[in-house]
This record gives C-alpha cells, structure tokens and sequence, in this order.
C-alpha cells in the first residue's frame, strides 16, 4: 500500500518529506474566520461577539489590570485593544479607571459585564462542544497541541530576531 501526498502538498521526487504549497497566513486566516463564525453563531444572542466575549473573560479572570498587560495576555497590539475595549465600556460591562499613577490606567470588569459574561460562557461552551463534535475531540486536542508548539516557536524566533 503506497501513501499518497495530500492534493495541496508536494513530495520531492526521491523524498518522503512534505512539501507546503500555498500560503500559511492565509489558509490560517481562513480557519479562523470560519470558527469565528462559528462561535459568532453561538455568542451573538447574548449581545456580545466572540472577540467582546474573549476580552470580557481576560478582564474578569485576570483583572484588574493594565491595558499593556491585558494586550500582552491576549496577544493584541495596543491600538485593537484600544478598539475592542470601546463597546464593552459603552455598555457598562468594564471600567477603565486610574492605576497607581496618574499615567497608569485601570480596567476593570464591573458587576453587569461579569453577568454578561456568564451568559456568554454558557454560549461558548455550547459552541466549543458543537465544534468538538463537528472536528472531533482528537483532532481539537491536536490542533491545540500544534497552535500551542508554533505559538512558542514563534515567539522564541522573535525575540532572537530583532528588525
């Protein structure tokens, strides 16, 4: 029994190494935004979106807390945190008030956004096991395994190359 090469790899002739066809950032930007609209799916009757959602639950496991930390804790730059902070704060769900210095900033989850942020959880766990079921617990596992490995290459090589 011959393996064969999946359609969008290539094997060099004489090797059994694999080959990457096509663009990772783009295939990566492609499963995000369909398990983004999963989610989505799932979150939004509950008034919030799926990155809403995130952001309240770093807030409220981890507050309170620094803009730069929280940034830092989701792996966002200061600009689309800055962003994704407005809505929540508009609605009353986080507070963003003085830190221990006049430059410092605080935010904070208030009692409504942990409520609203329970009633978010219950629709992402509803979420996560339509896609567990949908992608199969091991291939989750997995996929989780390999995003974590490449998350840490990937950080190390960055802070070995400097621009």
């Amino acid at each position: 029994m011959t393996q064969r090469a999946h359609p969008k790899t290539q094997t060099p002739a004489g090797r059994g190494e694999a080959v990457p066809r096509g663009c990772t950032n783009l295939k990566l930007r492609q499963l995000s935004r369909a398990v983004t609209r999963h989610y989505d799916a799932y979150v939004a009757p509950t008034g919030l979106k799926n990155t809403q959602y995130s952001l309240l639950s770093h807030v409220v496991l981890l507050g309170p807390l620094k803009p730069s930390e929280l940034a830092a804790s989701m792996r966002l730059d200061a600009s689309t945190l800055t962003r994704n902070l407005q809505p929540l704060l508009a609605q009353g769900w986080l507070t963003q008030g003085p830190g221990a210095d006049a430059r410092s900033r605080l935010i904070e989850a208030t009692d409504a956004g942990r409520a609203q942020r329970i009633e978010g959880q219950r629709a992402w766990k509803q979420a996560q096991l339509a896609l567990n079921a949908r992608l199969g617990p091991e291939r989750v596992v997995a996929l989780h395994a390999l995003i974590d490995a490449c998350l840490a290459e990937l950080d190390a090589a960055g802070e070995e190359e400097s621009p």
